[in-house]
């Protein structure tokens, strides 16, 4: 097969590293990534610290031999255990005499343990191998990191330097010997039968001072859910998520108490506005602090009035696969913004904090009326764009949330926007239906020429996602009930549904791939938005399909979700395909767990109303489900729901008004 070439002569395009056999540990700004225990110097093997890759081998000896690796394991978001083993006498018989664990943190720490399991004391050498390029993470995957730089001698280790970076590794206890040269730290250790030793080394960027992860502060803007009851695989998916989105935490620098979610590890470390957004909406069962944190630091990068583009949240472009051009992440964004600070108000943002952030959400709802202008539609990207489906759905659920919230604060346009939004819904309903001799299917886009972009993908799912209102009520969709009623089939038939996900192409389309990231992986964001949005629609068979299907991807990728895996179709015995360059952990799919799970119980809050209403997926997919330690108001909320589809409120805010 021949090599895959890059655009400027006939050099093959660098292979991006692959992420599906690595353990990475994340508390960011930190990152460990590696195999099953030795740093190797190759791929993504290193400690990172802001992007830069602090220590990218770290390979160890005891010896003189290479430890066997038995056992490779995550022991939480941000730390793994590694154990090997070795014989240090041929004559000891089969069984290892020397266990050795390495302990790695992302916050660039290795804690390297050697038990002697022997019955004699034994006298060993520890050498611990380093070396680094200083790269930057961009450098890496696009194959174009250095070789390694020369070490120095230092303190209790070793450092190395580039013109613009240096980074250092230090040892307690210090090494009998090091070898810059060789990169090299050496100790000889004595250990009486059944005893330890332990060595530890610390990874730091020089002049960086200690990494402090936002996720290890002592307040969290996540509440301490928990999920139990029939189906074992609720608590420890739910526990998982919760730690993976910790992990995922940064601060804006300028602003310590706001806190946001980065994208994903190891690709997307930083703030992707769109992904920020959507990843708080979804967790505000578990608090209001991080979208208040995501609203305000997205609030201080508004473009200006006096721009051209005034109200816009910036956002990089997006591959939309083969059939439409990059979309504007922006534009998404800037459409999500309202979206988010009005059902954070729902959930239990305070009034305050709530008319402090109106301003921003209004000139977001004045960037989309203007850039709409007299038509229907909003073109992505602008001007001259299609009209693509899944935006006309993000500015009609802005429109009508962001009425809701002018209105609630006395202020004008409310009236505008939902006239505009009844202008958008009629003509959706009658342009966007593509007729077909299967009831028809929602077009992907309409071309610059209005003509129906026809292919079939997960995008479609953001029409079942209208938003919440007052009163429990969700906004009315821009499909018909006919039309979502062949929309819900299409989406649990095998086309769509791989049977662990919603594929993001059907598998009948033409330019399937299952390994697509936009032609049909499974995108675990857009199955997570069809389940909740099946449930609250009332297709319940085909929502419990999806989320049985995605819990059971779940147990094969140990609880954590990646952003996507491939759309291979389920057989009997199968396991779910990773796809080699998916960010895990990734902030949306951490909480579409919260999502999907909170969904079951249909929680429809309205705390500026001190209510709260319950729709219930009365089918009961997972059996009885508890959940306990959200909240609603401000307040702690748990509930629990049947294995008849019945919920019940076993905590809430006092004077909170109940309803099912």
């Amino acid at each position: 097969m021949p090599s895959a070439r890059t655009s400027q002569g006939n050099r093959p395009a660098p292979e991006l590293p692959p992420t599906h056999t690595a353990l990475i540990c994340v508390a960011l700004p930190g990152l460990a990534i590696s195999g099953e225990g030795q740093m190797s110097g190759r791929g993504l093997d290193g400690f990172y610290h802001g992007g830069r890759r602090l220590l990218s081998r770290c390979q160890v000896r005891v010896a003189g031999r290479e430890p066997l690796p038995v056992q490779a394991r995550m022991t939480g978001a941000d730390s793994a255990r590694f154990v090997g083993t070795l014989r240090t006498s041929p004559l000891s018989g089969p069984d290892p005499d020397v266990v050795v664990e390495r302990t790695r943190r992302a916050e660039g720490t290795e804690r390297i343990t050697l038990r002697n399991a022997a019955v004699r004391p034994l006298r060993l050498s520890l050498e611990v191998s380093l070396g680094t390029d200083l790269a930057e993470l961009g450098a890496i995957a696009s194959g174009r990191a250095g070789p390694e730089l020369p070490a120095t001698v230092h303190d209790s280790g070793l450092r190395w330097a580039t013109a613009g970076a240096a980074a250092s590794v230090t040892a307690d206890p210090p090494p009998s010997d090091a070898l810059a040269s060789a990169g090299l730290l050496r100790w000889e250790l004595e250990l009486p039968p059944n005893g330890t030793a332990a060595v530890e080394l610390r990874a730091r960027l020089d002049g960086a001072g200690p990494l402090r992860p936002a996720g290890h502060a002592t307040t969290s803007p996540f509440a301490p859910a928990l999920a139990t009851g029939d189906d074992a695989r609720v608590a420890p998916l739910l526990h998982t998520a919760v730690a993976d989105l910790q992990a995922l935490l940064l601060r804006d620098p300028a602003h310590p108490p706001d806190t946001h979610l980065a994208a994903g590890a190891p690709w997307r470390c930083g703030m992707a506005p769109a992904e920020a957004l959507a990843a708080a909406r979804m967790t505000l069962p578990l608090g209001t602090r991080l979208a208040a944190g995501t609203l305000r630091a997205l609030a201080r990068t508004q473009i200006p009035d006096r721009s051209p583009r005034a109200g816009l949240i910036p956002g990089p472009r997006r591959d939309a696969g083969p059939f439409l051009p990059p979309s504007c992440t922006g534009t998404e964004a800037t459409l999500l913004f309202p979206v988010l600070l009005a059902e954070a108000r729902r959930w239990g943002l305070p009034e305050q904090e709530t008319r402090e952030l109106l301003p921003v959400a209004e000139r977001c709802l004045t960037w989309l009326r203007t850039t709409a202008g007299d038509g229907p539609y909003l073109h992505d990207p602008q001007p001259g764009g299609p009209a693509r489906c899944e935006t006309q759905a993000h500015a009609y659920r802005a429109a009508m949330l962001g009425a809701d919230l002018l209105d609630a604060f006395g202020r004008p346009g409310a009236t505008e926007l939902r006239q505009w939004a009844g202008f958008l819904q009629a003509a959706f309903r009658a342009d966007f239906w593509v007729e077909d001799h299967g009831g028809g299917r929602p077009a992907a886009a309409l071309a610059p020429d209005g003509r129906p972009v026809p292919h079939l993908g997960s995008t479609v799912v953001h029409l079942l996602d209208t938003g919440l209102l007052g009163s429990g009520r969700f906004a009315p969709g821009l499909l018909d009930p006919v039309q979502t009623e062949h929309l819900a089939r299409l989406l649990g038939a095998p086309a769509m549904d791989a049977g662990w996900g919603l594929r993001g192409l059907g598998a009948k389309e033409v330019g399937h791939n299952p390994f697509g990231h936009r032609t049909g992986a499974v995108r675990v964001h857009d199955t997570a938005l069809a389940v909740a949005g099946l449930a609250a629609a009332g297709y319940e068979k085909e929502a419990g399909g999806l989320l049985k299907g995605l819990l059971e991807a779940a147990d094969h990728f140990d609880h954590r979700l990646p952003e996507m895996f491939a759309g291979e179709q389920r057989s009997s015995g199968s396991a779910p395909l990773p796809h080699p360059a998916a960010c895990r952990p990734a902030a949306t799919a951490a909480a579409s767990v919260i999502m999907v799970l909170t969904s079951l119980a249909g929680i429809r809050p309205d705390t500026p109303a001190r209510a709260v209403t319950l729709r219930p997926v009365r089918s009961a997919p997972l059996g009885e489900l508890v959940l306990t330690g959200l909240r609603v108001a401000g307040a702690p909320f748990a509930v629990r729901i049947s294995r008849l589809g019945l919920a019940m409120v076993e905590e809430a805010a006092d004077g909170l008004q109940l309803g099912v």
